[in-house]
């Protein structure tokens, strides 16, 4: 049996480019990829995508219900969740701070993305 290596690509629906363009710069820096619709980021091995939804829909994104409920990014050190913290103090994008999982009871920071998106920052050291 053959199975997956990595994560190629998601792709994220969404209502406004230069909002959401603006805030994953601030998280991942500057876009590789860019298009009138769409923009790419890339994450390691993986392409994360973001296109104009062509639905006008007044349906705010929901994290509770079916579908993804959110994304989590992989840091190794308090310090490099600390230094995300800063970026996104920087840049002026409201966070929860460093809190602890209660699962796991490791560190993390969670935020939204301008279409409600969540967003995690996972330490998971090796």
């Amino acid at each position: 049996m053959r199975y997956p290596q990595f994560v190629d690509h998601i792709v994220f629906r969404i209502a406004d480019l230069g909002k959401t363009e603006h805030f994953w710069t601030a998280l991942l820096g500057s876009p590789p990829h860019r298009t009138p619709d769409s923009v790419m980021y890339q994450v390691g091995d993986s392409r994360l995508f973001f296109t104009l939804c062509s639905v006008n829909s007044t349906e705010k994104y929901d994290k509770e219900r079916i579908g993804l409920n959110h994304v989590a990014f992989g840091v190794r050190t308090l310090g490099e969740l600390r230094d995300v913290q800063r970026q996104l103090d920087s840049a002026g994008i409201q966070h929860s701070r460093i809190r602890k999982d209660q699962y796991g009871q490791k560190d993390f920071i969670w935020l939204d993305d301008p279409d409600g998106i969540r967003v995690e920052f996972y330490l998971r050291p090796l």
